[in-house]
């Protein structure tokens, strides 16, 4: 049986499907990614991996244990996973050293490493209520891993911080896995969040799998348009310019939209290509999104070069590898 095994879960709600049945597996230090828009049944499914949340149907088992739902236990949980919710909550108006004593089922000394590894051994004379968002995040999360979980599982760990404190979690979530060998499962709705991390990311819609892959398969080889959304910019292509494109890269012209997300084309002053114009050029520091008009359609391009400029023609191609057909 595998490390982590969900089969067949599924819930449902005053009639309404929550979750329809889903199933995966996670290895012991995979990095798992779980991604999808709001309402999509994310955190619902954490929180029944986790034993918090009892499912209709299905089964969940962590190292050949079923975790039991909250219906059939006294204390809802199951023991080696912590969940890390949206919502934690710290005790008002204690030092940060009273809720890591309280909460340290270590060996003596054992704990500095992991206060090392959550950036935290600072701010141990603080109260709670003095703390940023950030830092309270990291507190919470510092306190879960002193009951030390073997999976952790990680509710949107990065919305509503600013863009320090998401890298700064970041960094503690990646030696979280390396230094303290704790496996982790994670979900966002924000691509920057899941594809730099994730081994594997499953895609869910409206409670149901529509896409499972590594992060290259999903972001170049997406299953639909909301899949493809949920990663990243992208152009759908059809009719003349489809044909243009696809004959230029010497690739078969299907009929279905062709789907060219905004860095794969290239643009030239002049030669070879679709012929285009310039429509607009929007600056954001490391490359610039250029709209360009080329045979009756406007599409998005990224690109580092900084010479193009409104009403100036272009020259469009892509390469083969960046096209794919929905």
């Amino acid at each position: 049986m595998s490390w982590l095994s969900v089969s067949e879960i599924a819930l449902q709600e005053r009639g309404n499907t929550v979750l329809a049945p889903i199933s995966f597996t996670q290895r012991q230090f995979q990095k798992l990614a779980i991604a999808g828009e709001t309402g999509a049944g994310k955190s619902t499914l954490l929180q029944i991996i986790a034993g918090l949340t009892q499912p209709t149907a299905g089964t969940v088992h962590f190292e050949n244990r079923r975790v039991k739902g909250p219906v059939e236990v006294l204390i809802p949980g199951h023991p080696g996973i912590a969940y890390l919710s949206q919502h934690y909550e710290l005790p008002h108006s204690l030092r940060v050293e009273q809720v890591l004593r309280y909460a340290d089922k270590l060996a003596p000394g054992a704990a500095e490493q992991l206060y090392a590894v959550c950036r935290i051994g600072h701010l141990s004379t603080r109260r709670t209520d003095q703390l940023s968002g950030g830092e309270r995040q990291r507190i919470a999360l510092a306190r879960l891993l002193l009951s030390s979980p073997r999976l952790l599982l990680l509710d949107e760990p990065y919305s509503n911080l600013d863009r320090v404190h998401r890298q700064v979690l970041k960094s503690v979530i990646h030696d979280i896995s390396e230094q303290l060998g704790i496996t982790c499962l994670l979900i966002s709705h924000d691509p920057a969040d899941t594809l730099s991390w994730a081994e594997e990311i499953i895609v869910l819609r409206q409670g149901q799998v529509v896409q499972c892959g590594t992060p290259a398969q999903v972001y170049r080889q997406p299953v639909d348009e909301y899949t493809a959304g949920l990663f990243g910019d992208y152009n759908l292509v059809s009719g003349k310019l489809a044909t243009a494109l696809a004959t230029a890269a010497g690739v078969s012209k299907k009929r279905r939209p062709m789907l060219v997300r905004p860095e794969n084309f290239r643009l030239a002053a002049a030669g070879t290509g679709a012929a285009g114009t310039v429509q607009e050029v929007r600056f954001f520091g490391s490359y610039s999104e250029v709209l360009v008009r080329v045979l009756s359609a406007d599409i998005t391009v990224k690109t580092a070069e900084a010479a193009f400029t409104p009403g100036q023609s272009v020259a469009v191609t892509v390469a083969a590898d960046g096209i794919w057909y929905l």
